[in-house]
């Protein structure tokens, strides 16, 4: 139980906090996004993150949750790696969220 708390817990605070950090204006981020060329839409993006951090952490909807966020950050690591800003920010969050999902409902890659 704990183990499965951890697993999705700590990937969906993750994600909570870059939503955070893009809802603030967090400069660094902002920098980033305007990079890539989606700058205005930086608030959208926090909201997006805040709500998928929601879905998968709550666990009636942690499948939609999980579906979701893993296309969200898919296309995330296609935005940074058509820029050519390839950095390991975007693979860390799926990554986590795989691991957690897997942890949790191993059914969900079945």
């Amino acid at each position: 139980m704990v183990l499965d708390l951890l697993a999705t817990g700590i990937p969906a605070l993750l994600i909570a906090l870059s939503g955070v950090m893009k809802l603030t204006g967090n400069a660094q981020i902002l920098g980033t996004m305007r990079t890539l060329g989606v700058g205005r839409y930086v608030w959208w993006l926090g909201v997006i993150d805040m709500a998928f951090a929601t879905l998968f952490g709550i666990p009636a909807t942690f499948k939609m949750g999980f579906l979701l966020a893993s296309c969200y950050f898919g296309g995330a690591i296609a935005t940074v790696l058509s820029h050519g800003a390839l950095k390991a920010n975007p693979f860390i969050p799926i990554m986590l969220r795989w691991i957690g999902a897997f942890m949790r409902n191993r059914s969900i890659f079945f």
